[in-house]
């Protein structure tokens, strides 16, 4: 007889990848709230508005790629200022680093866009289904006339939203009066079609939808922000010494007599939470420090009449050793935050004075390498170079052209360039010798190009002359 077949062992199947429940932050008002809507005014005034402001004849701020030219207000930078590109992103890394050190993640926030968007789309969204308990009932009910229409108003709000700002995205790329005016007659490039679509579509995705995951599990700054917090660094904390034991009880319950702590346990301090947190269980990479989960708590002692400040922008230390909080702004002065003010400040006053004191003209000269010399019917020695002078300035300059650094060095003939705003011109210059002043080889000469109407704005360029 064979033998019995053993059972064969059933091994259950593990997703790699669980989703989380979709959170449904319920509205709270208080001071860092209003906080938040502050700066979300100002980043969308901002944003919003600058694009349409007009600023000598143009708009404010312009990045015309087209001419490879930027305009910011008085500034206008060309290919060649590539280095005030690279000093801002260092001074966006630096103030990063510097404010993240200080007080943990507040750009994440109050200023960061995907928190300040997913911010106003929520309000939309309560504006139109209501608050956490009616939201959540909505999409547990099935589907009727009421609740499509209810989603399509939402979808139809958040789209008109993302649009716009998709529009006024490339408006900072296109003028955006032109982008307007071919927006009123359909008659739009395909690449202002494209990027309005897709960063409207980001939006539309990000704060609609993605929202917290953006923030959890796709911002590069959320991985990495625990790096620069400290035992000093500031955090929203949850006061464990103060609140625990937590446990419900009655609001005429007096504090303390049933051995609890001040934590009541309501879960309201989740219920705010954007990214769906308990700041109870300790700082979370997931949390992004807008603070909501305080002004939460502190409604909640009031109306236990308990001392607020349960959830609290705190630090570690703080905590720890129960410090004041002048303890802890003289903490927030130690050598890491020196370092990187100092840092910060230097670059940033060095910017400052280099735009403030730039000169509105920039001079590339190359030599002829066809013929590295020549001799004229003269008998002097000639060398041809073409030079290319970029007017930075919004206003048309005429510049004179000058040669010396060799004895009885000279133009062949007198040189001055008309240049318009914001414009580039090139000419060539000839440039002599006697044939018996130098030996063969290269010598170093001195091009300088001044405005006629303003001696300040000149540039001084050296060059090398070649003799047979």
């Amino acid at each position: 007889m064979s033998e019995p077949r053993k059972p064969q062992r059933v091994i259950p199947i593990q997703p790699l990848f669980a989703s989380d429940p979709k959170v449904y932050p319920r509205s709270i008002s208080g001071l860092f709230q209003r906080w938040r809507w502050v700066f979300a005014w100002l980043t969308q005034i901002v944003f919003y508005g600058l694009c349409w402001l007009p600023w000598n004849g143009r708009q404010a701020v312009l990045f015309d790629l087209d001419a490879r030219r930027f305009y910011v207000f008085d500034f206008v930078l060309w290919p060649q200022d590539i280095i005030y590109l690279a000093v801002l992103l260092v001074l966006s890394a630096l103030a990063l680093f510097l404010f993240t050190t200080v007080a943990g993640r507040l750009w994440c926030g109050y200023t960061c866009p995907q928190t300040v968007y997913t911010e106003i789309f929520l309000w939309i969204e309560r504006r139109i289904e209501g608050d956490r308990p009616r939201r959540m009932k909505l999409d547990a009910a099935p589907w009727s006339v009421r609740k499509l229409g209810l989603k399509v108003s939402k979808h139809g709000a958040w789209l008109l939203l993302a649009l716009w700002t998709g529009f006024t995205f490339v408006g900072y790329f296109t003028p955006i009066r032109e982008l307007a005016a071919a927006a009123m007659t359909l008659s739009l490039s395909g690449w202002e079609i494209f990027w309005v679509l897709f960063y409207g579509a980001a939006t539309y995705g990000n704060a609609g939808f993605m929202r917290e995951q953006m923030c959890k599990y796709i911002c590069p700054y959320a991985q990495f922000q625990f790096v620069m917090f400290d035992p000093d660094t500031l955090i929203v904390a949850y006061d464990e010494t103060r609140g625990e034991p937590r446990g419900g009880r009655s609001k005429k319950a007096a504090r303390g007599e049933q051995g609890l702590g001040d934590c009541i346990d309501c879960s309201i301090c989740v219920q705010v939470c954007p990214t769906g947190i308990d700041i109870r269980d300790g700082l979370q990479l997931e949390c992004i420090g807008c603070a909501a989960c305080i002004d939460a708590c502190d409604q909640v002692m009031d109306k236990m009449n308990y001392p607020r400040g349960l959830i609290r922008y705190s630090t570690e230390n703080a905590l720890k050793n129960r410090s004041s909080r002048s303890m802890i702004v003289r903490r927030s002065v130690r050598p890491r935050v020196l370092v990187y003010t100092a840092v910060f400040v230097t670059l940033l006053v060095a910017t400052a004075w280099s735009l403030a004191t730039r000169v509105p003209l920039k001079v590339d000269i190359e030599r002829d390498r066809a013929a590295l010399a020549v001799e004229t019917t003269e008998g002097l020695i000639e060398n041809t170079y073409r030079l290319q002078l970029i007017n930075a300035s919004e206003q048309a300059r005429t510049f004179a052209v000058a040669v010396d650094g060799i004895e009885g060095i000279h133009l062949a003939e007198p040189l001055e360039v008309s240049v318009p705003a914001a414009s580039a011109g090139v000419v060539t210059a000839q440039v002599r010798v006697e044939p018996g002043v130098l030996h063969g080889g290269s010598h170093p000469i001195r091009f300088t190009v001044v405005n006629k109407d303003d001696p300040r704005v000149v540039v001084v360029e050296d060059e090398r002359f070649w003799m047979p």
